[in-house]
């Protein structure tokens, strides 16, 4: 009930603060839902109000305004980029324009990104089929949520073997209901609702260290590829998967991991690059960066944006930090390399956390990837799970069992 009942403040906080109407609606939609779901939570049984709530808040506040968001054609003005550089790539094998003038001209992501708006440009938006299954939150949203599928699939396949049984099962409904609860939750339902951009990022840094936690390098390395050619956020992913198969797997599972990242990102970003090599520079690196002829809209009151909007020895300021920022993450990674998938996303969310932070331009709704790193993994790893349920036993009574001849009476005794 506590949580529904935040989640309705936050909710609330769009409709009466936000000029953006996607915003404004889905606030609107999703107070109503957070609020009935507290409501079901309160006054229900224990085993009725958690289906139920979680019900109401994923139909209130994530498929309805989706839904009507949809069919009537509204959303962010990333929506509308990613389908015009769909098109743009479908027919003149890039999805930048030569000469942007205006905020919505540019295309701050890297040709990756321009797939989920080829079914736009395919379909059309000439009647409701075609509006709802070209529109590229619905696709951005279905590779988001397969990747954590596969991950938690990859995951489990490995775990211990007491879990193909009624724990298992018992596991199972847990991360499901965790995994609603996640969706319907503001972190994921607002960005899914209105843009829906960073979603198959998140999903496949998700199932990038998935894979590479479970030793399986060539995988790994494809996955970040594909998350490598969306936005170069992903790029600190690559580091954390290669450290945790260097510990897990040895020195040629990490070069092959590396090599095929590298390779992969490389084969799907390099003919839109060789193709309109300064409109990329322009509206990849410096848009984004504020350092481009418009300023960019990601202007979220962080340190690293405060800096910058000082000057230009503020901008610098700001990046050297950043640097700074970014070696200390990476002394951190190299001195205590992660064993497993839960250390390696609190390594990787540490780091973003510290990249958003420090950036001289980023949004408040970035942290949505950090925080579904920290928190997917502690649901889908399985041996997470078992080491937090097993008990700590000293280590001098350890040794004295040990130690002791294994009859009966000395355990008995012991």
């Amino acid at each position: 009930m506590t949580g529904w009942t935040l989640a309705a403040g936050w909710a609330g906080f769009f409709p009466l603060f936000s000029h953006q109407a996607t915003h404004r609606a889905w606030g609107l939609c999703a107070v109503v839902a957070y609020l009935c779901a507290a409501g079901a939570a309160f006054l229900l049984p224990r085993p009725g109000a958690v289906g139920l709530s979680v019900g109401l808040a994923l139909a209130g506040a994530v498929a309805l305004p989706l839904v009507y968001l949809t069919l009537t054609g509204r959303a962010q003005s990333e929506v509308g980029v990613i389908e015009r550089a769909g098109s743009l790539l479908l027919h003149h094998g890039t999805p930048y324009l030569p000469h942007p003038r205006v905020v919505d001209d540019y295309t701050p992501y890297l040709p990756g990104m321009a797939l989920f708006g080829m079914p736009r440009a395919l379909l059309g938006d000439h009647h409701a089929a075609a509006r709802l299954l070209g529109d590229a939150r619905l696709w951005c949203a279905a590779v988001f949520f397969l990747c954590l599928h596969g991950g938690r699939v990859v995951l489990r396949g490995a775990g211990p073997r007491s879990l193909a049984g009624g724990r298992g099962r018992g596991g199972s409904s847990s991360y499901a209901t965790g995994m609603a609860v996640l969706t319907a939750s503001p972190v994921i339902a607002m960005p899914l609702c209105v843009s829906g951009v960073d979603m198959p990022l998140i999903g496949l840094c998700c199932l990038g260290l998935a894979l590479a936690a479970r030793h399986r390098p060539v995988a790994a390395g494809l996955a970040l590829a594909a998350a490598c050619s969306l936005k170069w956020t992903a790029l600190p992913a690559v580091a954390v998967a290669v450290v945790l198969l260097a510990r897990g797997g040895g020195t040629r599972a990490a070069v092959r991991g590396a090599v095929t990242a590298l390779a992969g990102t490389a084969a799907l970003v390099l003919p839109c690059a060789l193709v309109s090599p300064s409109a990329m520079v322009q509206q990849v690196l410096a848009f984004p960066t504020g350092r481009g002829a418009v300023p960019t809209p990601a202007s979220s009151p962080m340190p690293g944006r405060l800096l910058a909007s000082a000057g230009a020895a503020g901008w610098y300021l700001a990046v050297a930090l950043l640097l700074c920022g970014g070696l200390a993450v990476g002394a951190w990674l190299v001195l205590r390399p992660p064993a497993g998938a839960v250390a390696a996303a609190d390594r990787l969310a540490a780091g973003l956390c510290l990249a958003f932070l420090l950036a001289p331009a980023g949004r408040f709704g970035y942290f949505g990837l950090p925080l579904v790193l920290l928190l997917w993994t502690r649901r889908a790893d399985p041996a997470h799970g078992i080491a937090a349920r097993r008990p700590t036993v000293p280590v001098a009574f350890s040794a004295r069992v040990r130690s002791q001849p294994t009859s009966s009476a000395s355990l008995t005794h012991d």
